[in-house]
Protein backbone atom coordinates (compact mmCIF):
# COMPACT_ATOMS: atom_id res chain seq x y z
CA UNK A 1 0.00 0.00 0.00
CA UNK A 2 1.30 3.45 -0.88
CA UNK A 3 1.78 5.95 1.92
CA UNK A 4 1.88 9.68 1.28
CA UNK A 5 2.26 12.59 3.60
CA UNK A 6 -0.92 14.50 4.22
CA UNK A 7 -1.18 18.15 5.21
CA UNK A 8 -1.99 18.86 8.83
CA UNK A 9 -5.64 18.90 9.71
CA UNK A 10 -7.47 21.11 12.14
CA UNK A 11 -10.09 18.52 12.95
CA UNK A 12 -10.05 16.40 16.04
CA UNK A 13 -9.83 17.22 19.69
CA UNK A 14 -8.02 20.31 20.87
CA UNK A 15 -6.99 21.51 24.26
CA UNK A 16 -4.98 24.40 25.53
CA UNK A 17 -1.26 24.35 24.76
CA UNK A 18 -0.33 27.29 26.89
CA UNK A 19 -2.34 30.41 27.58
CA UNK A 20 -4.30 31.61 24.56
CA UNK A 21 -3.34 28.64 22.38
CA UNK A 22 -5.68 26.19 20.68
CA UNK A 23 -3.06 24.23 18.77
CA UNK A 24 -3.66 20.64 17.78
CA UNK A 25 -1.50 18.48 19.99
CA UNK A 26 1.27 16.30 18.73
CA UNK A 27 0.43 12.67 18.02
CA UNK A 28 1.71 10.83 21.08
CA UNK A 29 3.11 8.05 18.88
CA UNK A 30 5.47 10.54 17.25
CA UNK A 31 7.20 11.61 20.45
CA UNK A 32 10.85 10.70 20.92
CA UNK A 33 10.72 8.18 23.76
CA UNK A 34 13.63 5.85 23.00
CA UNK A 35 15.69 7.11 25.94
CA UNK A 36 17.78 9.70 24.14
CA UNK A 37 18.53 13.04 25.77
CA UNK A 38 16.73 15.58 23.57
CA UNK A 39 17.87 19.21 23.56
CA UNK A 40 16.33 22.12 21.63
CA UNK A 41 18.58 25.11 20.96
CA UNK A 42 16.87 28.48 20.52
CA UNK A 43 17.94 32.10 20.41
CA UNK A 44 17.79 35.36 18.50
CA UNK A 45 18.41 35.12 14.76
CA UNK A 46 22.10 35.31 13.91
CA UNK A 47 23.26 34.72 17.48
CA UNK A 48 25.25 31.59 16.61
CA UNK A 49 22.84 28.74 17.31
CA UNK A 50 24.06 26.53 14.47
CA UNK A 51 27.70 27.00 15.44
CA UNK A 52 26.83 26.26 19.05
CA UNK A 53 24.66 23.25 18.18
CA UNK A 54 27.25 21.70 15.88
CA UNK A 55 30.11 22.17 18.32
CA UNK A 56 27.96 20.79 21.13
CA UNK A 57 27.09 17.76 18.98
CA UNK A 58 30.80 17.29 18.34
CA UNK A 59 31.50 17.54 22.08
CA UNK A 60 28.91 14.86 22.88
CA UNK A 61 30.49 12.62 20.25
CA UNK A 62 33.92 13.21 21.81
CA UNK A 63 32.44 11.86 25.04
CA UNK A 64 31.50 8.67 23.23
CA UNK A 65 27.83 9.46 22.67
CA UNK A 66 25.84 8.65 19.55
CA UNK A 67 24.49 11.99 18.38
CA UNK A 68 21.82 13.11 15.93
CA UNK A 69 21.51 16.80 15.00
CA UNK A 70 18.33 18.02 13.31
CA UNK A 71 18.43 21.42 11.62
CA UNK A 72 15.00 23.06 11.74
CA UNK A 73 15.53 26.05 9.44
CA UNK A 74 14.57 26.45 5.77
CA UNK A 75 18.11 27.81 5.22
CA UNK A 76 19.34 24.23 5.96
CA UNK A 77 22.76 25.44 7.13
CA UNK A 78 22.73 23.90 10.60
CA UNK A 79 25.02 20.95 9.96
CA UNK A 80 27.50 22.03 7.29
CA UNK A 81 30.42 22.32 9.71
CA UNK A 82 29.79 18.69 10.62
CA UNK A 83 29.23 17.33 7.10
CA UNK A 84 31.45 19.79 5.17
CA UNK A 85 28.62 20.39 2.71
CA UNK A 86 25.06 21.65 2.40
CA UNK A 87 23.07 18.44 2.59
CA UNK A 88 19.67 18.08 0.90
CA UNK A 89 16.70 18.59 3.17
CA UNK A 90 13.98 16.13 4.06
CA UNK A 91 11.57 18.24 2.02
CA UNK A 92 13.94 18.17 -0.98
CA UNK A 93 14.18 14.39 -0.78
CA UNK A 94 10.45 13.89 -0.30
CA UNK A 95 9.72 15.98 -3.38
CA UNK A 96 11.85 13.63 -5.51
CA UNK A 97 9.60 10.70 -4.57
CA UNK A 98 6.36 12.68 -4.73
CA UNK A 99 6.12 12.45 -0.93
CA UNK A 100 5.88 8.65 -0.92
CA UNK A 101 7.80 8.00 2.28
CA UNK A 102 8.03 4.24 1.77
CA UNK A 103 10.43 4.84 -1.12
CA UNK A 104 13.03 6.49 1.10
CA UNK A 105 16.06 4.85 2.66
CA UNK A 106 17.83 6.30 5.73
CA UNK A 107 20.89 7.21 3.67
CA UNK A 108 18.67 9.41 1.50
CA UNK A 109 18.13 11.97 4.25
CA UNK A 110 20.57 11.17 7.10
CA UNK A 111 24.22 12.12 6.59
CA UNK A 112 27.21 11.21 8.72
CA UNK A 113 29.37 14.10 9.87
CA UNK A 114 32.35 14.74 12.11
CA UNK A 115 33.20 11.91 14.52
CA UNK A 116 30.08 9.95 13.57
CA UNK A 117 27.50 12.67 14.32
CA UNK A 118 24.40 11.93 12.24
CA UNK A 119 22.90 14.98 10.55
CA UNK A 120 19.45 15.79 9.19
CA UNK A 121 18.17 19.04 7.71
CA UNK A 122 14.39 19.17 7.85
CA UNK A 123 14.18 22.21 5.58
CA UNK A 124 10.90 24.00 5.25
CA UNK A 125 8.26 25.35 2.89
CA UNK A 126 8.94 28.35 0.63
CA UNK A 127 8.89 31.72 2.40
CA UNK A 128 5.38 32.80 3.33
CA UNK A 129 3.83 29.37 2.80
CA UNK A 130 3.18 26.28 4.86
CA UNK A 131 4.28 25.41 8.36
CA UNK A 132 7.88 24.68 9.28
CA UNK A 133 6.80 22.98 12.47
CA UNK A 134 4.85 20.43 10.45
CA UNK A 135 8.03 19.68 8.49
CA UNK A 136 9.91 19.09 11.76
CA UNK A 137 7.19 16.70 12.88
CA UNK A 138 7.35 14.75 9.64
CA UNK A 139 11.14 14.55 9.95
CA UNK A 140 10.83 12.95 13.38
CA UNK A 141 8.19 10.61 11.98
CA UNK A 142 10.59 9.46 9.26
CA UNK A 143 13.37 8.91 11.77
CA UNK A 144 11.07 6.79 13.92
CA UNK A 145 9.78 4.78 10.96
CA UNK A 146 13.35 3.86 10.04
CA UNK A 147 14.27 3.12 13.69
CA UNK A 148 17.01 5.74 13.61
CA UNK A 149 16.30 7.02 17.11
CA UNK A 150 16.65 3.70 18.87
CA UNK A 151 20.45 3.71 18.94
CA UNK A 152 20.87 7.42 19.60
CA UNK A 153 22.07 8.86 22.91
CA UNK A 154 21.59 12.58 22.22
CA UNK A 155 19.30 14.44 19.81
CA UNK A 156 19.86 18.16 19.23
CA UNK A 157 17.26 20.33 17.49
CA UNK A 158 18.78 23.52 16.07
CA UNK A 159 15.81 25.85 15.62
CA UNK A 160 15.66 28.98 13.49
CA UNK A 161 15.72 32.49 14.91
CA UNK A 162 13.52 33.71 17.71
CA UNK A 163 10.22 32.71 16.09
CA UNK A 164 7.97 31.35 18.80
CA UNK A 165 4.85 30.60 16.76
CA UNK A 166 3.22 27.23 17.23
CA UNK A 167 5.04 25.79 14.22
CA UNK A 168 8.59 26.51 15.21
CA UNK A 169 7.87 25.73 18.82
CA UNK A 170 7.28 22.16 17.59
CA UNK A 171 10.73 20.89 18.67
CA UNK A 172 9.76 21.79 22.23
CA UNK A 173 7.21 18.98 22.05
CA UNK A 174 10.06 16.48 21.74
CA UNK A 175 12.74 18.03 23.93
CA UNK A 176 13.70 17.39 27.54
CA UNK A 177 15.61 20.65 27.83
CA UNK A 178 15.82 23.93 25.98
CA UNK A 179 19.09 25.86 25.86
CA UNK A 180 18.88 29.52 24.87
CA UNK A 181 21.84 31.12 23.11
CA UNK A 182 22.22 34.82 23.83
CA UNK A 183 24.70 37.67 23.74
CA UNK A 184 25.22 40.21 26.50
CA UNK A 185 22.95 42.79 24.85
CA UNK A 186 19.40 44.05 25.06
CA UNK A 187 18.06 42.59 21.79
CA UNK A 188 19.33 39.06 22.49
CA UNK A 189 18.04 39.04 26.05
CA UNK A 190 14.70 40.50 24.97
CA UNK A 191 14.36 37.63 22.46
CA UNK A 192 15.39 35.15 25.15
CA UNK A 193 12.54 36.36 27.34
CA UNK A 194 10.01 35.69 24.58
CA UNK A 195 11.45 32.21 24.06
CA UNK A 196 11.10 31.56 27.80
CA UNK A 197 7.40 32.34 27.47
CA UNK A 198 7.03 29.74 24.71
CA UNK A 199 8.92 27.13 26.72
CA UNK A 200 6.85 27.71 29.83
CA UNK A 201 3.67 27.44 27.75
CA UNK A 202 4.78 24.09 26.29
CA UNK A 203 5.86 22.85 29.73
CA UNK A 204 2.20 22.84 30.78
CA UNK A 205 1.58 19.77 28.62
CA UNK A 206 5.00 18.46 27.56
CA UNK A 207 8.17 17.26 29.29
CA UNK A 208 10.35 20.16 28.06
CA UNK A 209 12.00 22.33 30.71
CA UNK A 210 14.46 25.19 30.69
CA UNK A 211 18.03 23.95 30.81
CA UNK A 212 19.79 27.28 30.91
CA UNK A 213 21.59 29.98 28.97
CA UNK A 214 24.61 29.83 26.67
CA UNK A 215 26.37 33.20 26.61
CA UNK A 216 27.88 33.62 23.15
CA UNK A 217 30.13 36.16 21.41
CA UNK A 218 30.34 38.20 24.59
CA UNK A 219 33.36 39.26 26.63
CA UNK A 220 31.19 39.98 29.67
CA UNK A 221 27.92 38.60 31.02
CA UNK A 222 26.79 41.40 33.33
CA UNK A 223 23.46 42.01 31.54
CA UNK A 224 22.78 38.28 31.26
CA UNK A 225 23.57 37.93 34.96
CA UNK A 226 21.03 40.64 35.79
CA UNK A 227 18.36 38.87 33.78
CA UNK A 228 19.20 35.46 35.25
CA UNK A 229 19.01 36.78 38.79
CA UNK A 230 15.60 38.30 38.16
CA UNK A 231 14.07 35.34 36.30
CA UNK A 232 15.73 32.29 37.83
CA UNK A 233 17.77 31.30 34.77
CA UNK A 234 21.40 30.15 34.92
CA UNK A 235 24.35 30.36 32.54
CA UNK A 236 25.54 26.91 31.47
CA UNK A 237 28.46 28.02 29.28
CA UNK A 238 30.21 31.21 28.19
CA UNK A 239 31.88 31.58 24.79
CA UNK A 240 33.70 34.82 24.14
CA UNK A 241 34.12 36.40 20.70
CA UNK A 242 36.99 34.09 19.76
CA UNK A 243 38.17 34.50 16.17
CA UNK A 244 38.91 30.79 15.86
CA UNK A 245 35.18 30.09 16.10
CA UNK A 246 34.49 32.47 13.20
CA UNK A 247 37.31 30.92 11.17
CA UNK A 248 36.00 27.41 11.83
CA UNK A 249 32.79 28.33 10.03
CA UNK A 250 34.79 29.61 7.06
CA UNK A 251 36.80 26.38 7.08
CA UNK A 252 33.53 24.41 7.23
CA UNK A 253 34.60 22.51 10.31
CA UNK A 254 33.91 22.27 14.02
CA UNK A 255 36.06 23.90 16.68
CA UNK A 256 37.42 20.43 17.48
CA UNK A 257 39.11 20.30 14.06
CA UNK A 258 40.95 23.60 14.40
CA UNK A 259 44.67 23.86 15.16
CA UNK A 260 44.97 23.27 18.93
CA UNK A 261 46.10 26.66 20.16
CA UNK A 262 45.50 27.56 23.84
CA UNK A 263 42.54 29.71 22.75
CA UNK A 264 40.99 26.89 20.74
CA UNK A 265 41.58 24.33 23.48
CA UNK A 266 39.83 26.58 25.99
CA UNK A 267 36.75 26.74 23.75
CA UNK A 268 36.83 22.98 23.21
CA UNK A 269 36.97 22.41 26.96
CA UNK A 270 34.00 24.73 27.53
CA UNK A 271 31.94 22.72 25.04
CA UNK A 272 32.98 19.44 26.65
CA UNK A 273 32.06 20.83 30.06
CA UNK A 274 28.65 21.89 28.74
CA UNK A 275 28.05 18.43 27.27
CA UNK A 276 28.98 16.79 30.58
CA UNK A 277 26.61 19.10 32.47
CA UNK A 278 23.74 18.15 30.17
CA UNK A 279 24.48 14.45 30.62
CA UNK A 280 24.46 14.76 34.40
CA UNK A 281 20.68 15.09 34.51
CA UNK A 282 20.45 18.87 34.71
CA UNK A 283 18.07 20.21 37.33
CA UNK A 284 15.22 21.80 35.35
CA UNK A 285 14.61 25.47 36.01
CA UNK A 286 11.35 27.00 37.15
CA UNK A 287 12.27 30.38 35.70
CA UNK A 288 9.63 33.01 35.04
CA UNK A 289 9.76 35.44 32.12
CA UNK A 290 9.52 39.20 32.58
CA UNK A 291 7.17 41.78 31.14
CA UNK A 292 8.64 43.69 28.22
CA UNK A 293 8.65 47.01 30.07
CA UNK A 294 10.39 45.45 33.05
CA UNK A 295 13.23 44.19 30.85
CA UNK A 296 13.62 47.66 29.41
CA UNK A 297 13.94 49.09 32.90
CA UNK A 298 16.25 46.31 34.14
CA UNK A 299 18.94 46.25 31.49
CA UNK A 300 21.49 48.91 30.65
CA UNK A 301 23.71 51.27 32.58
CA UNK A 302 22.89 53.92 35.15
Amino acid sequence: MTTTLQPPTTSGSRREDGEGSVQVHQDASMRIEEGALVIAVYGKGGIGKSTTSSNLSAAFSKLGKRVLQIGCDPKHDSTFTLTKKMVPTVIDILETVDFHTEELRPEDFVFEGFNGVMCVESGGPPAGTGCGGYVTGQTVKLLKEHHLLEDTDVVIFDVLGDVVCGGFAAPLQHAHYCLIVTANDFDSIFAMNRIMQAINAKAKNYKVRLGGVIANRSEDTDQIDKFNERTGLRTMAHFKAVDAIRRSRLKKCTIFEMEPTPEVEAVQQEYLNLARKMLEDVEPLEAESMKDRDIFDLLGFD
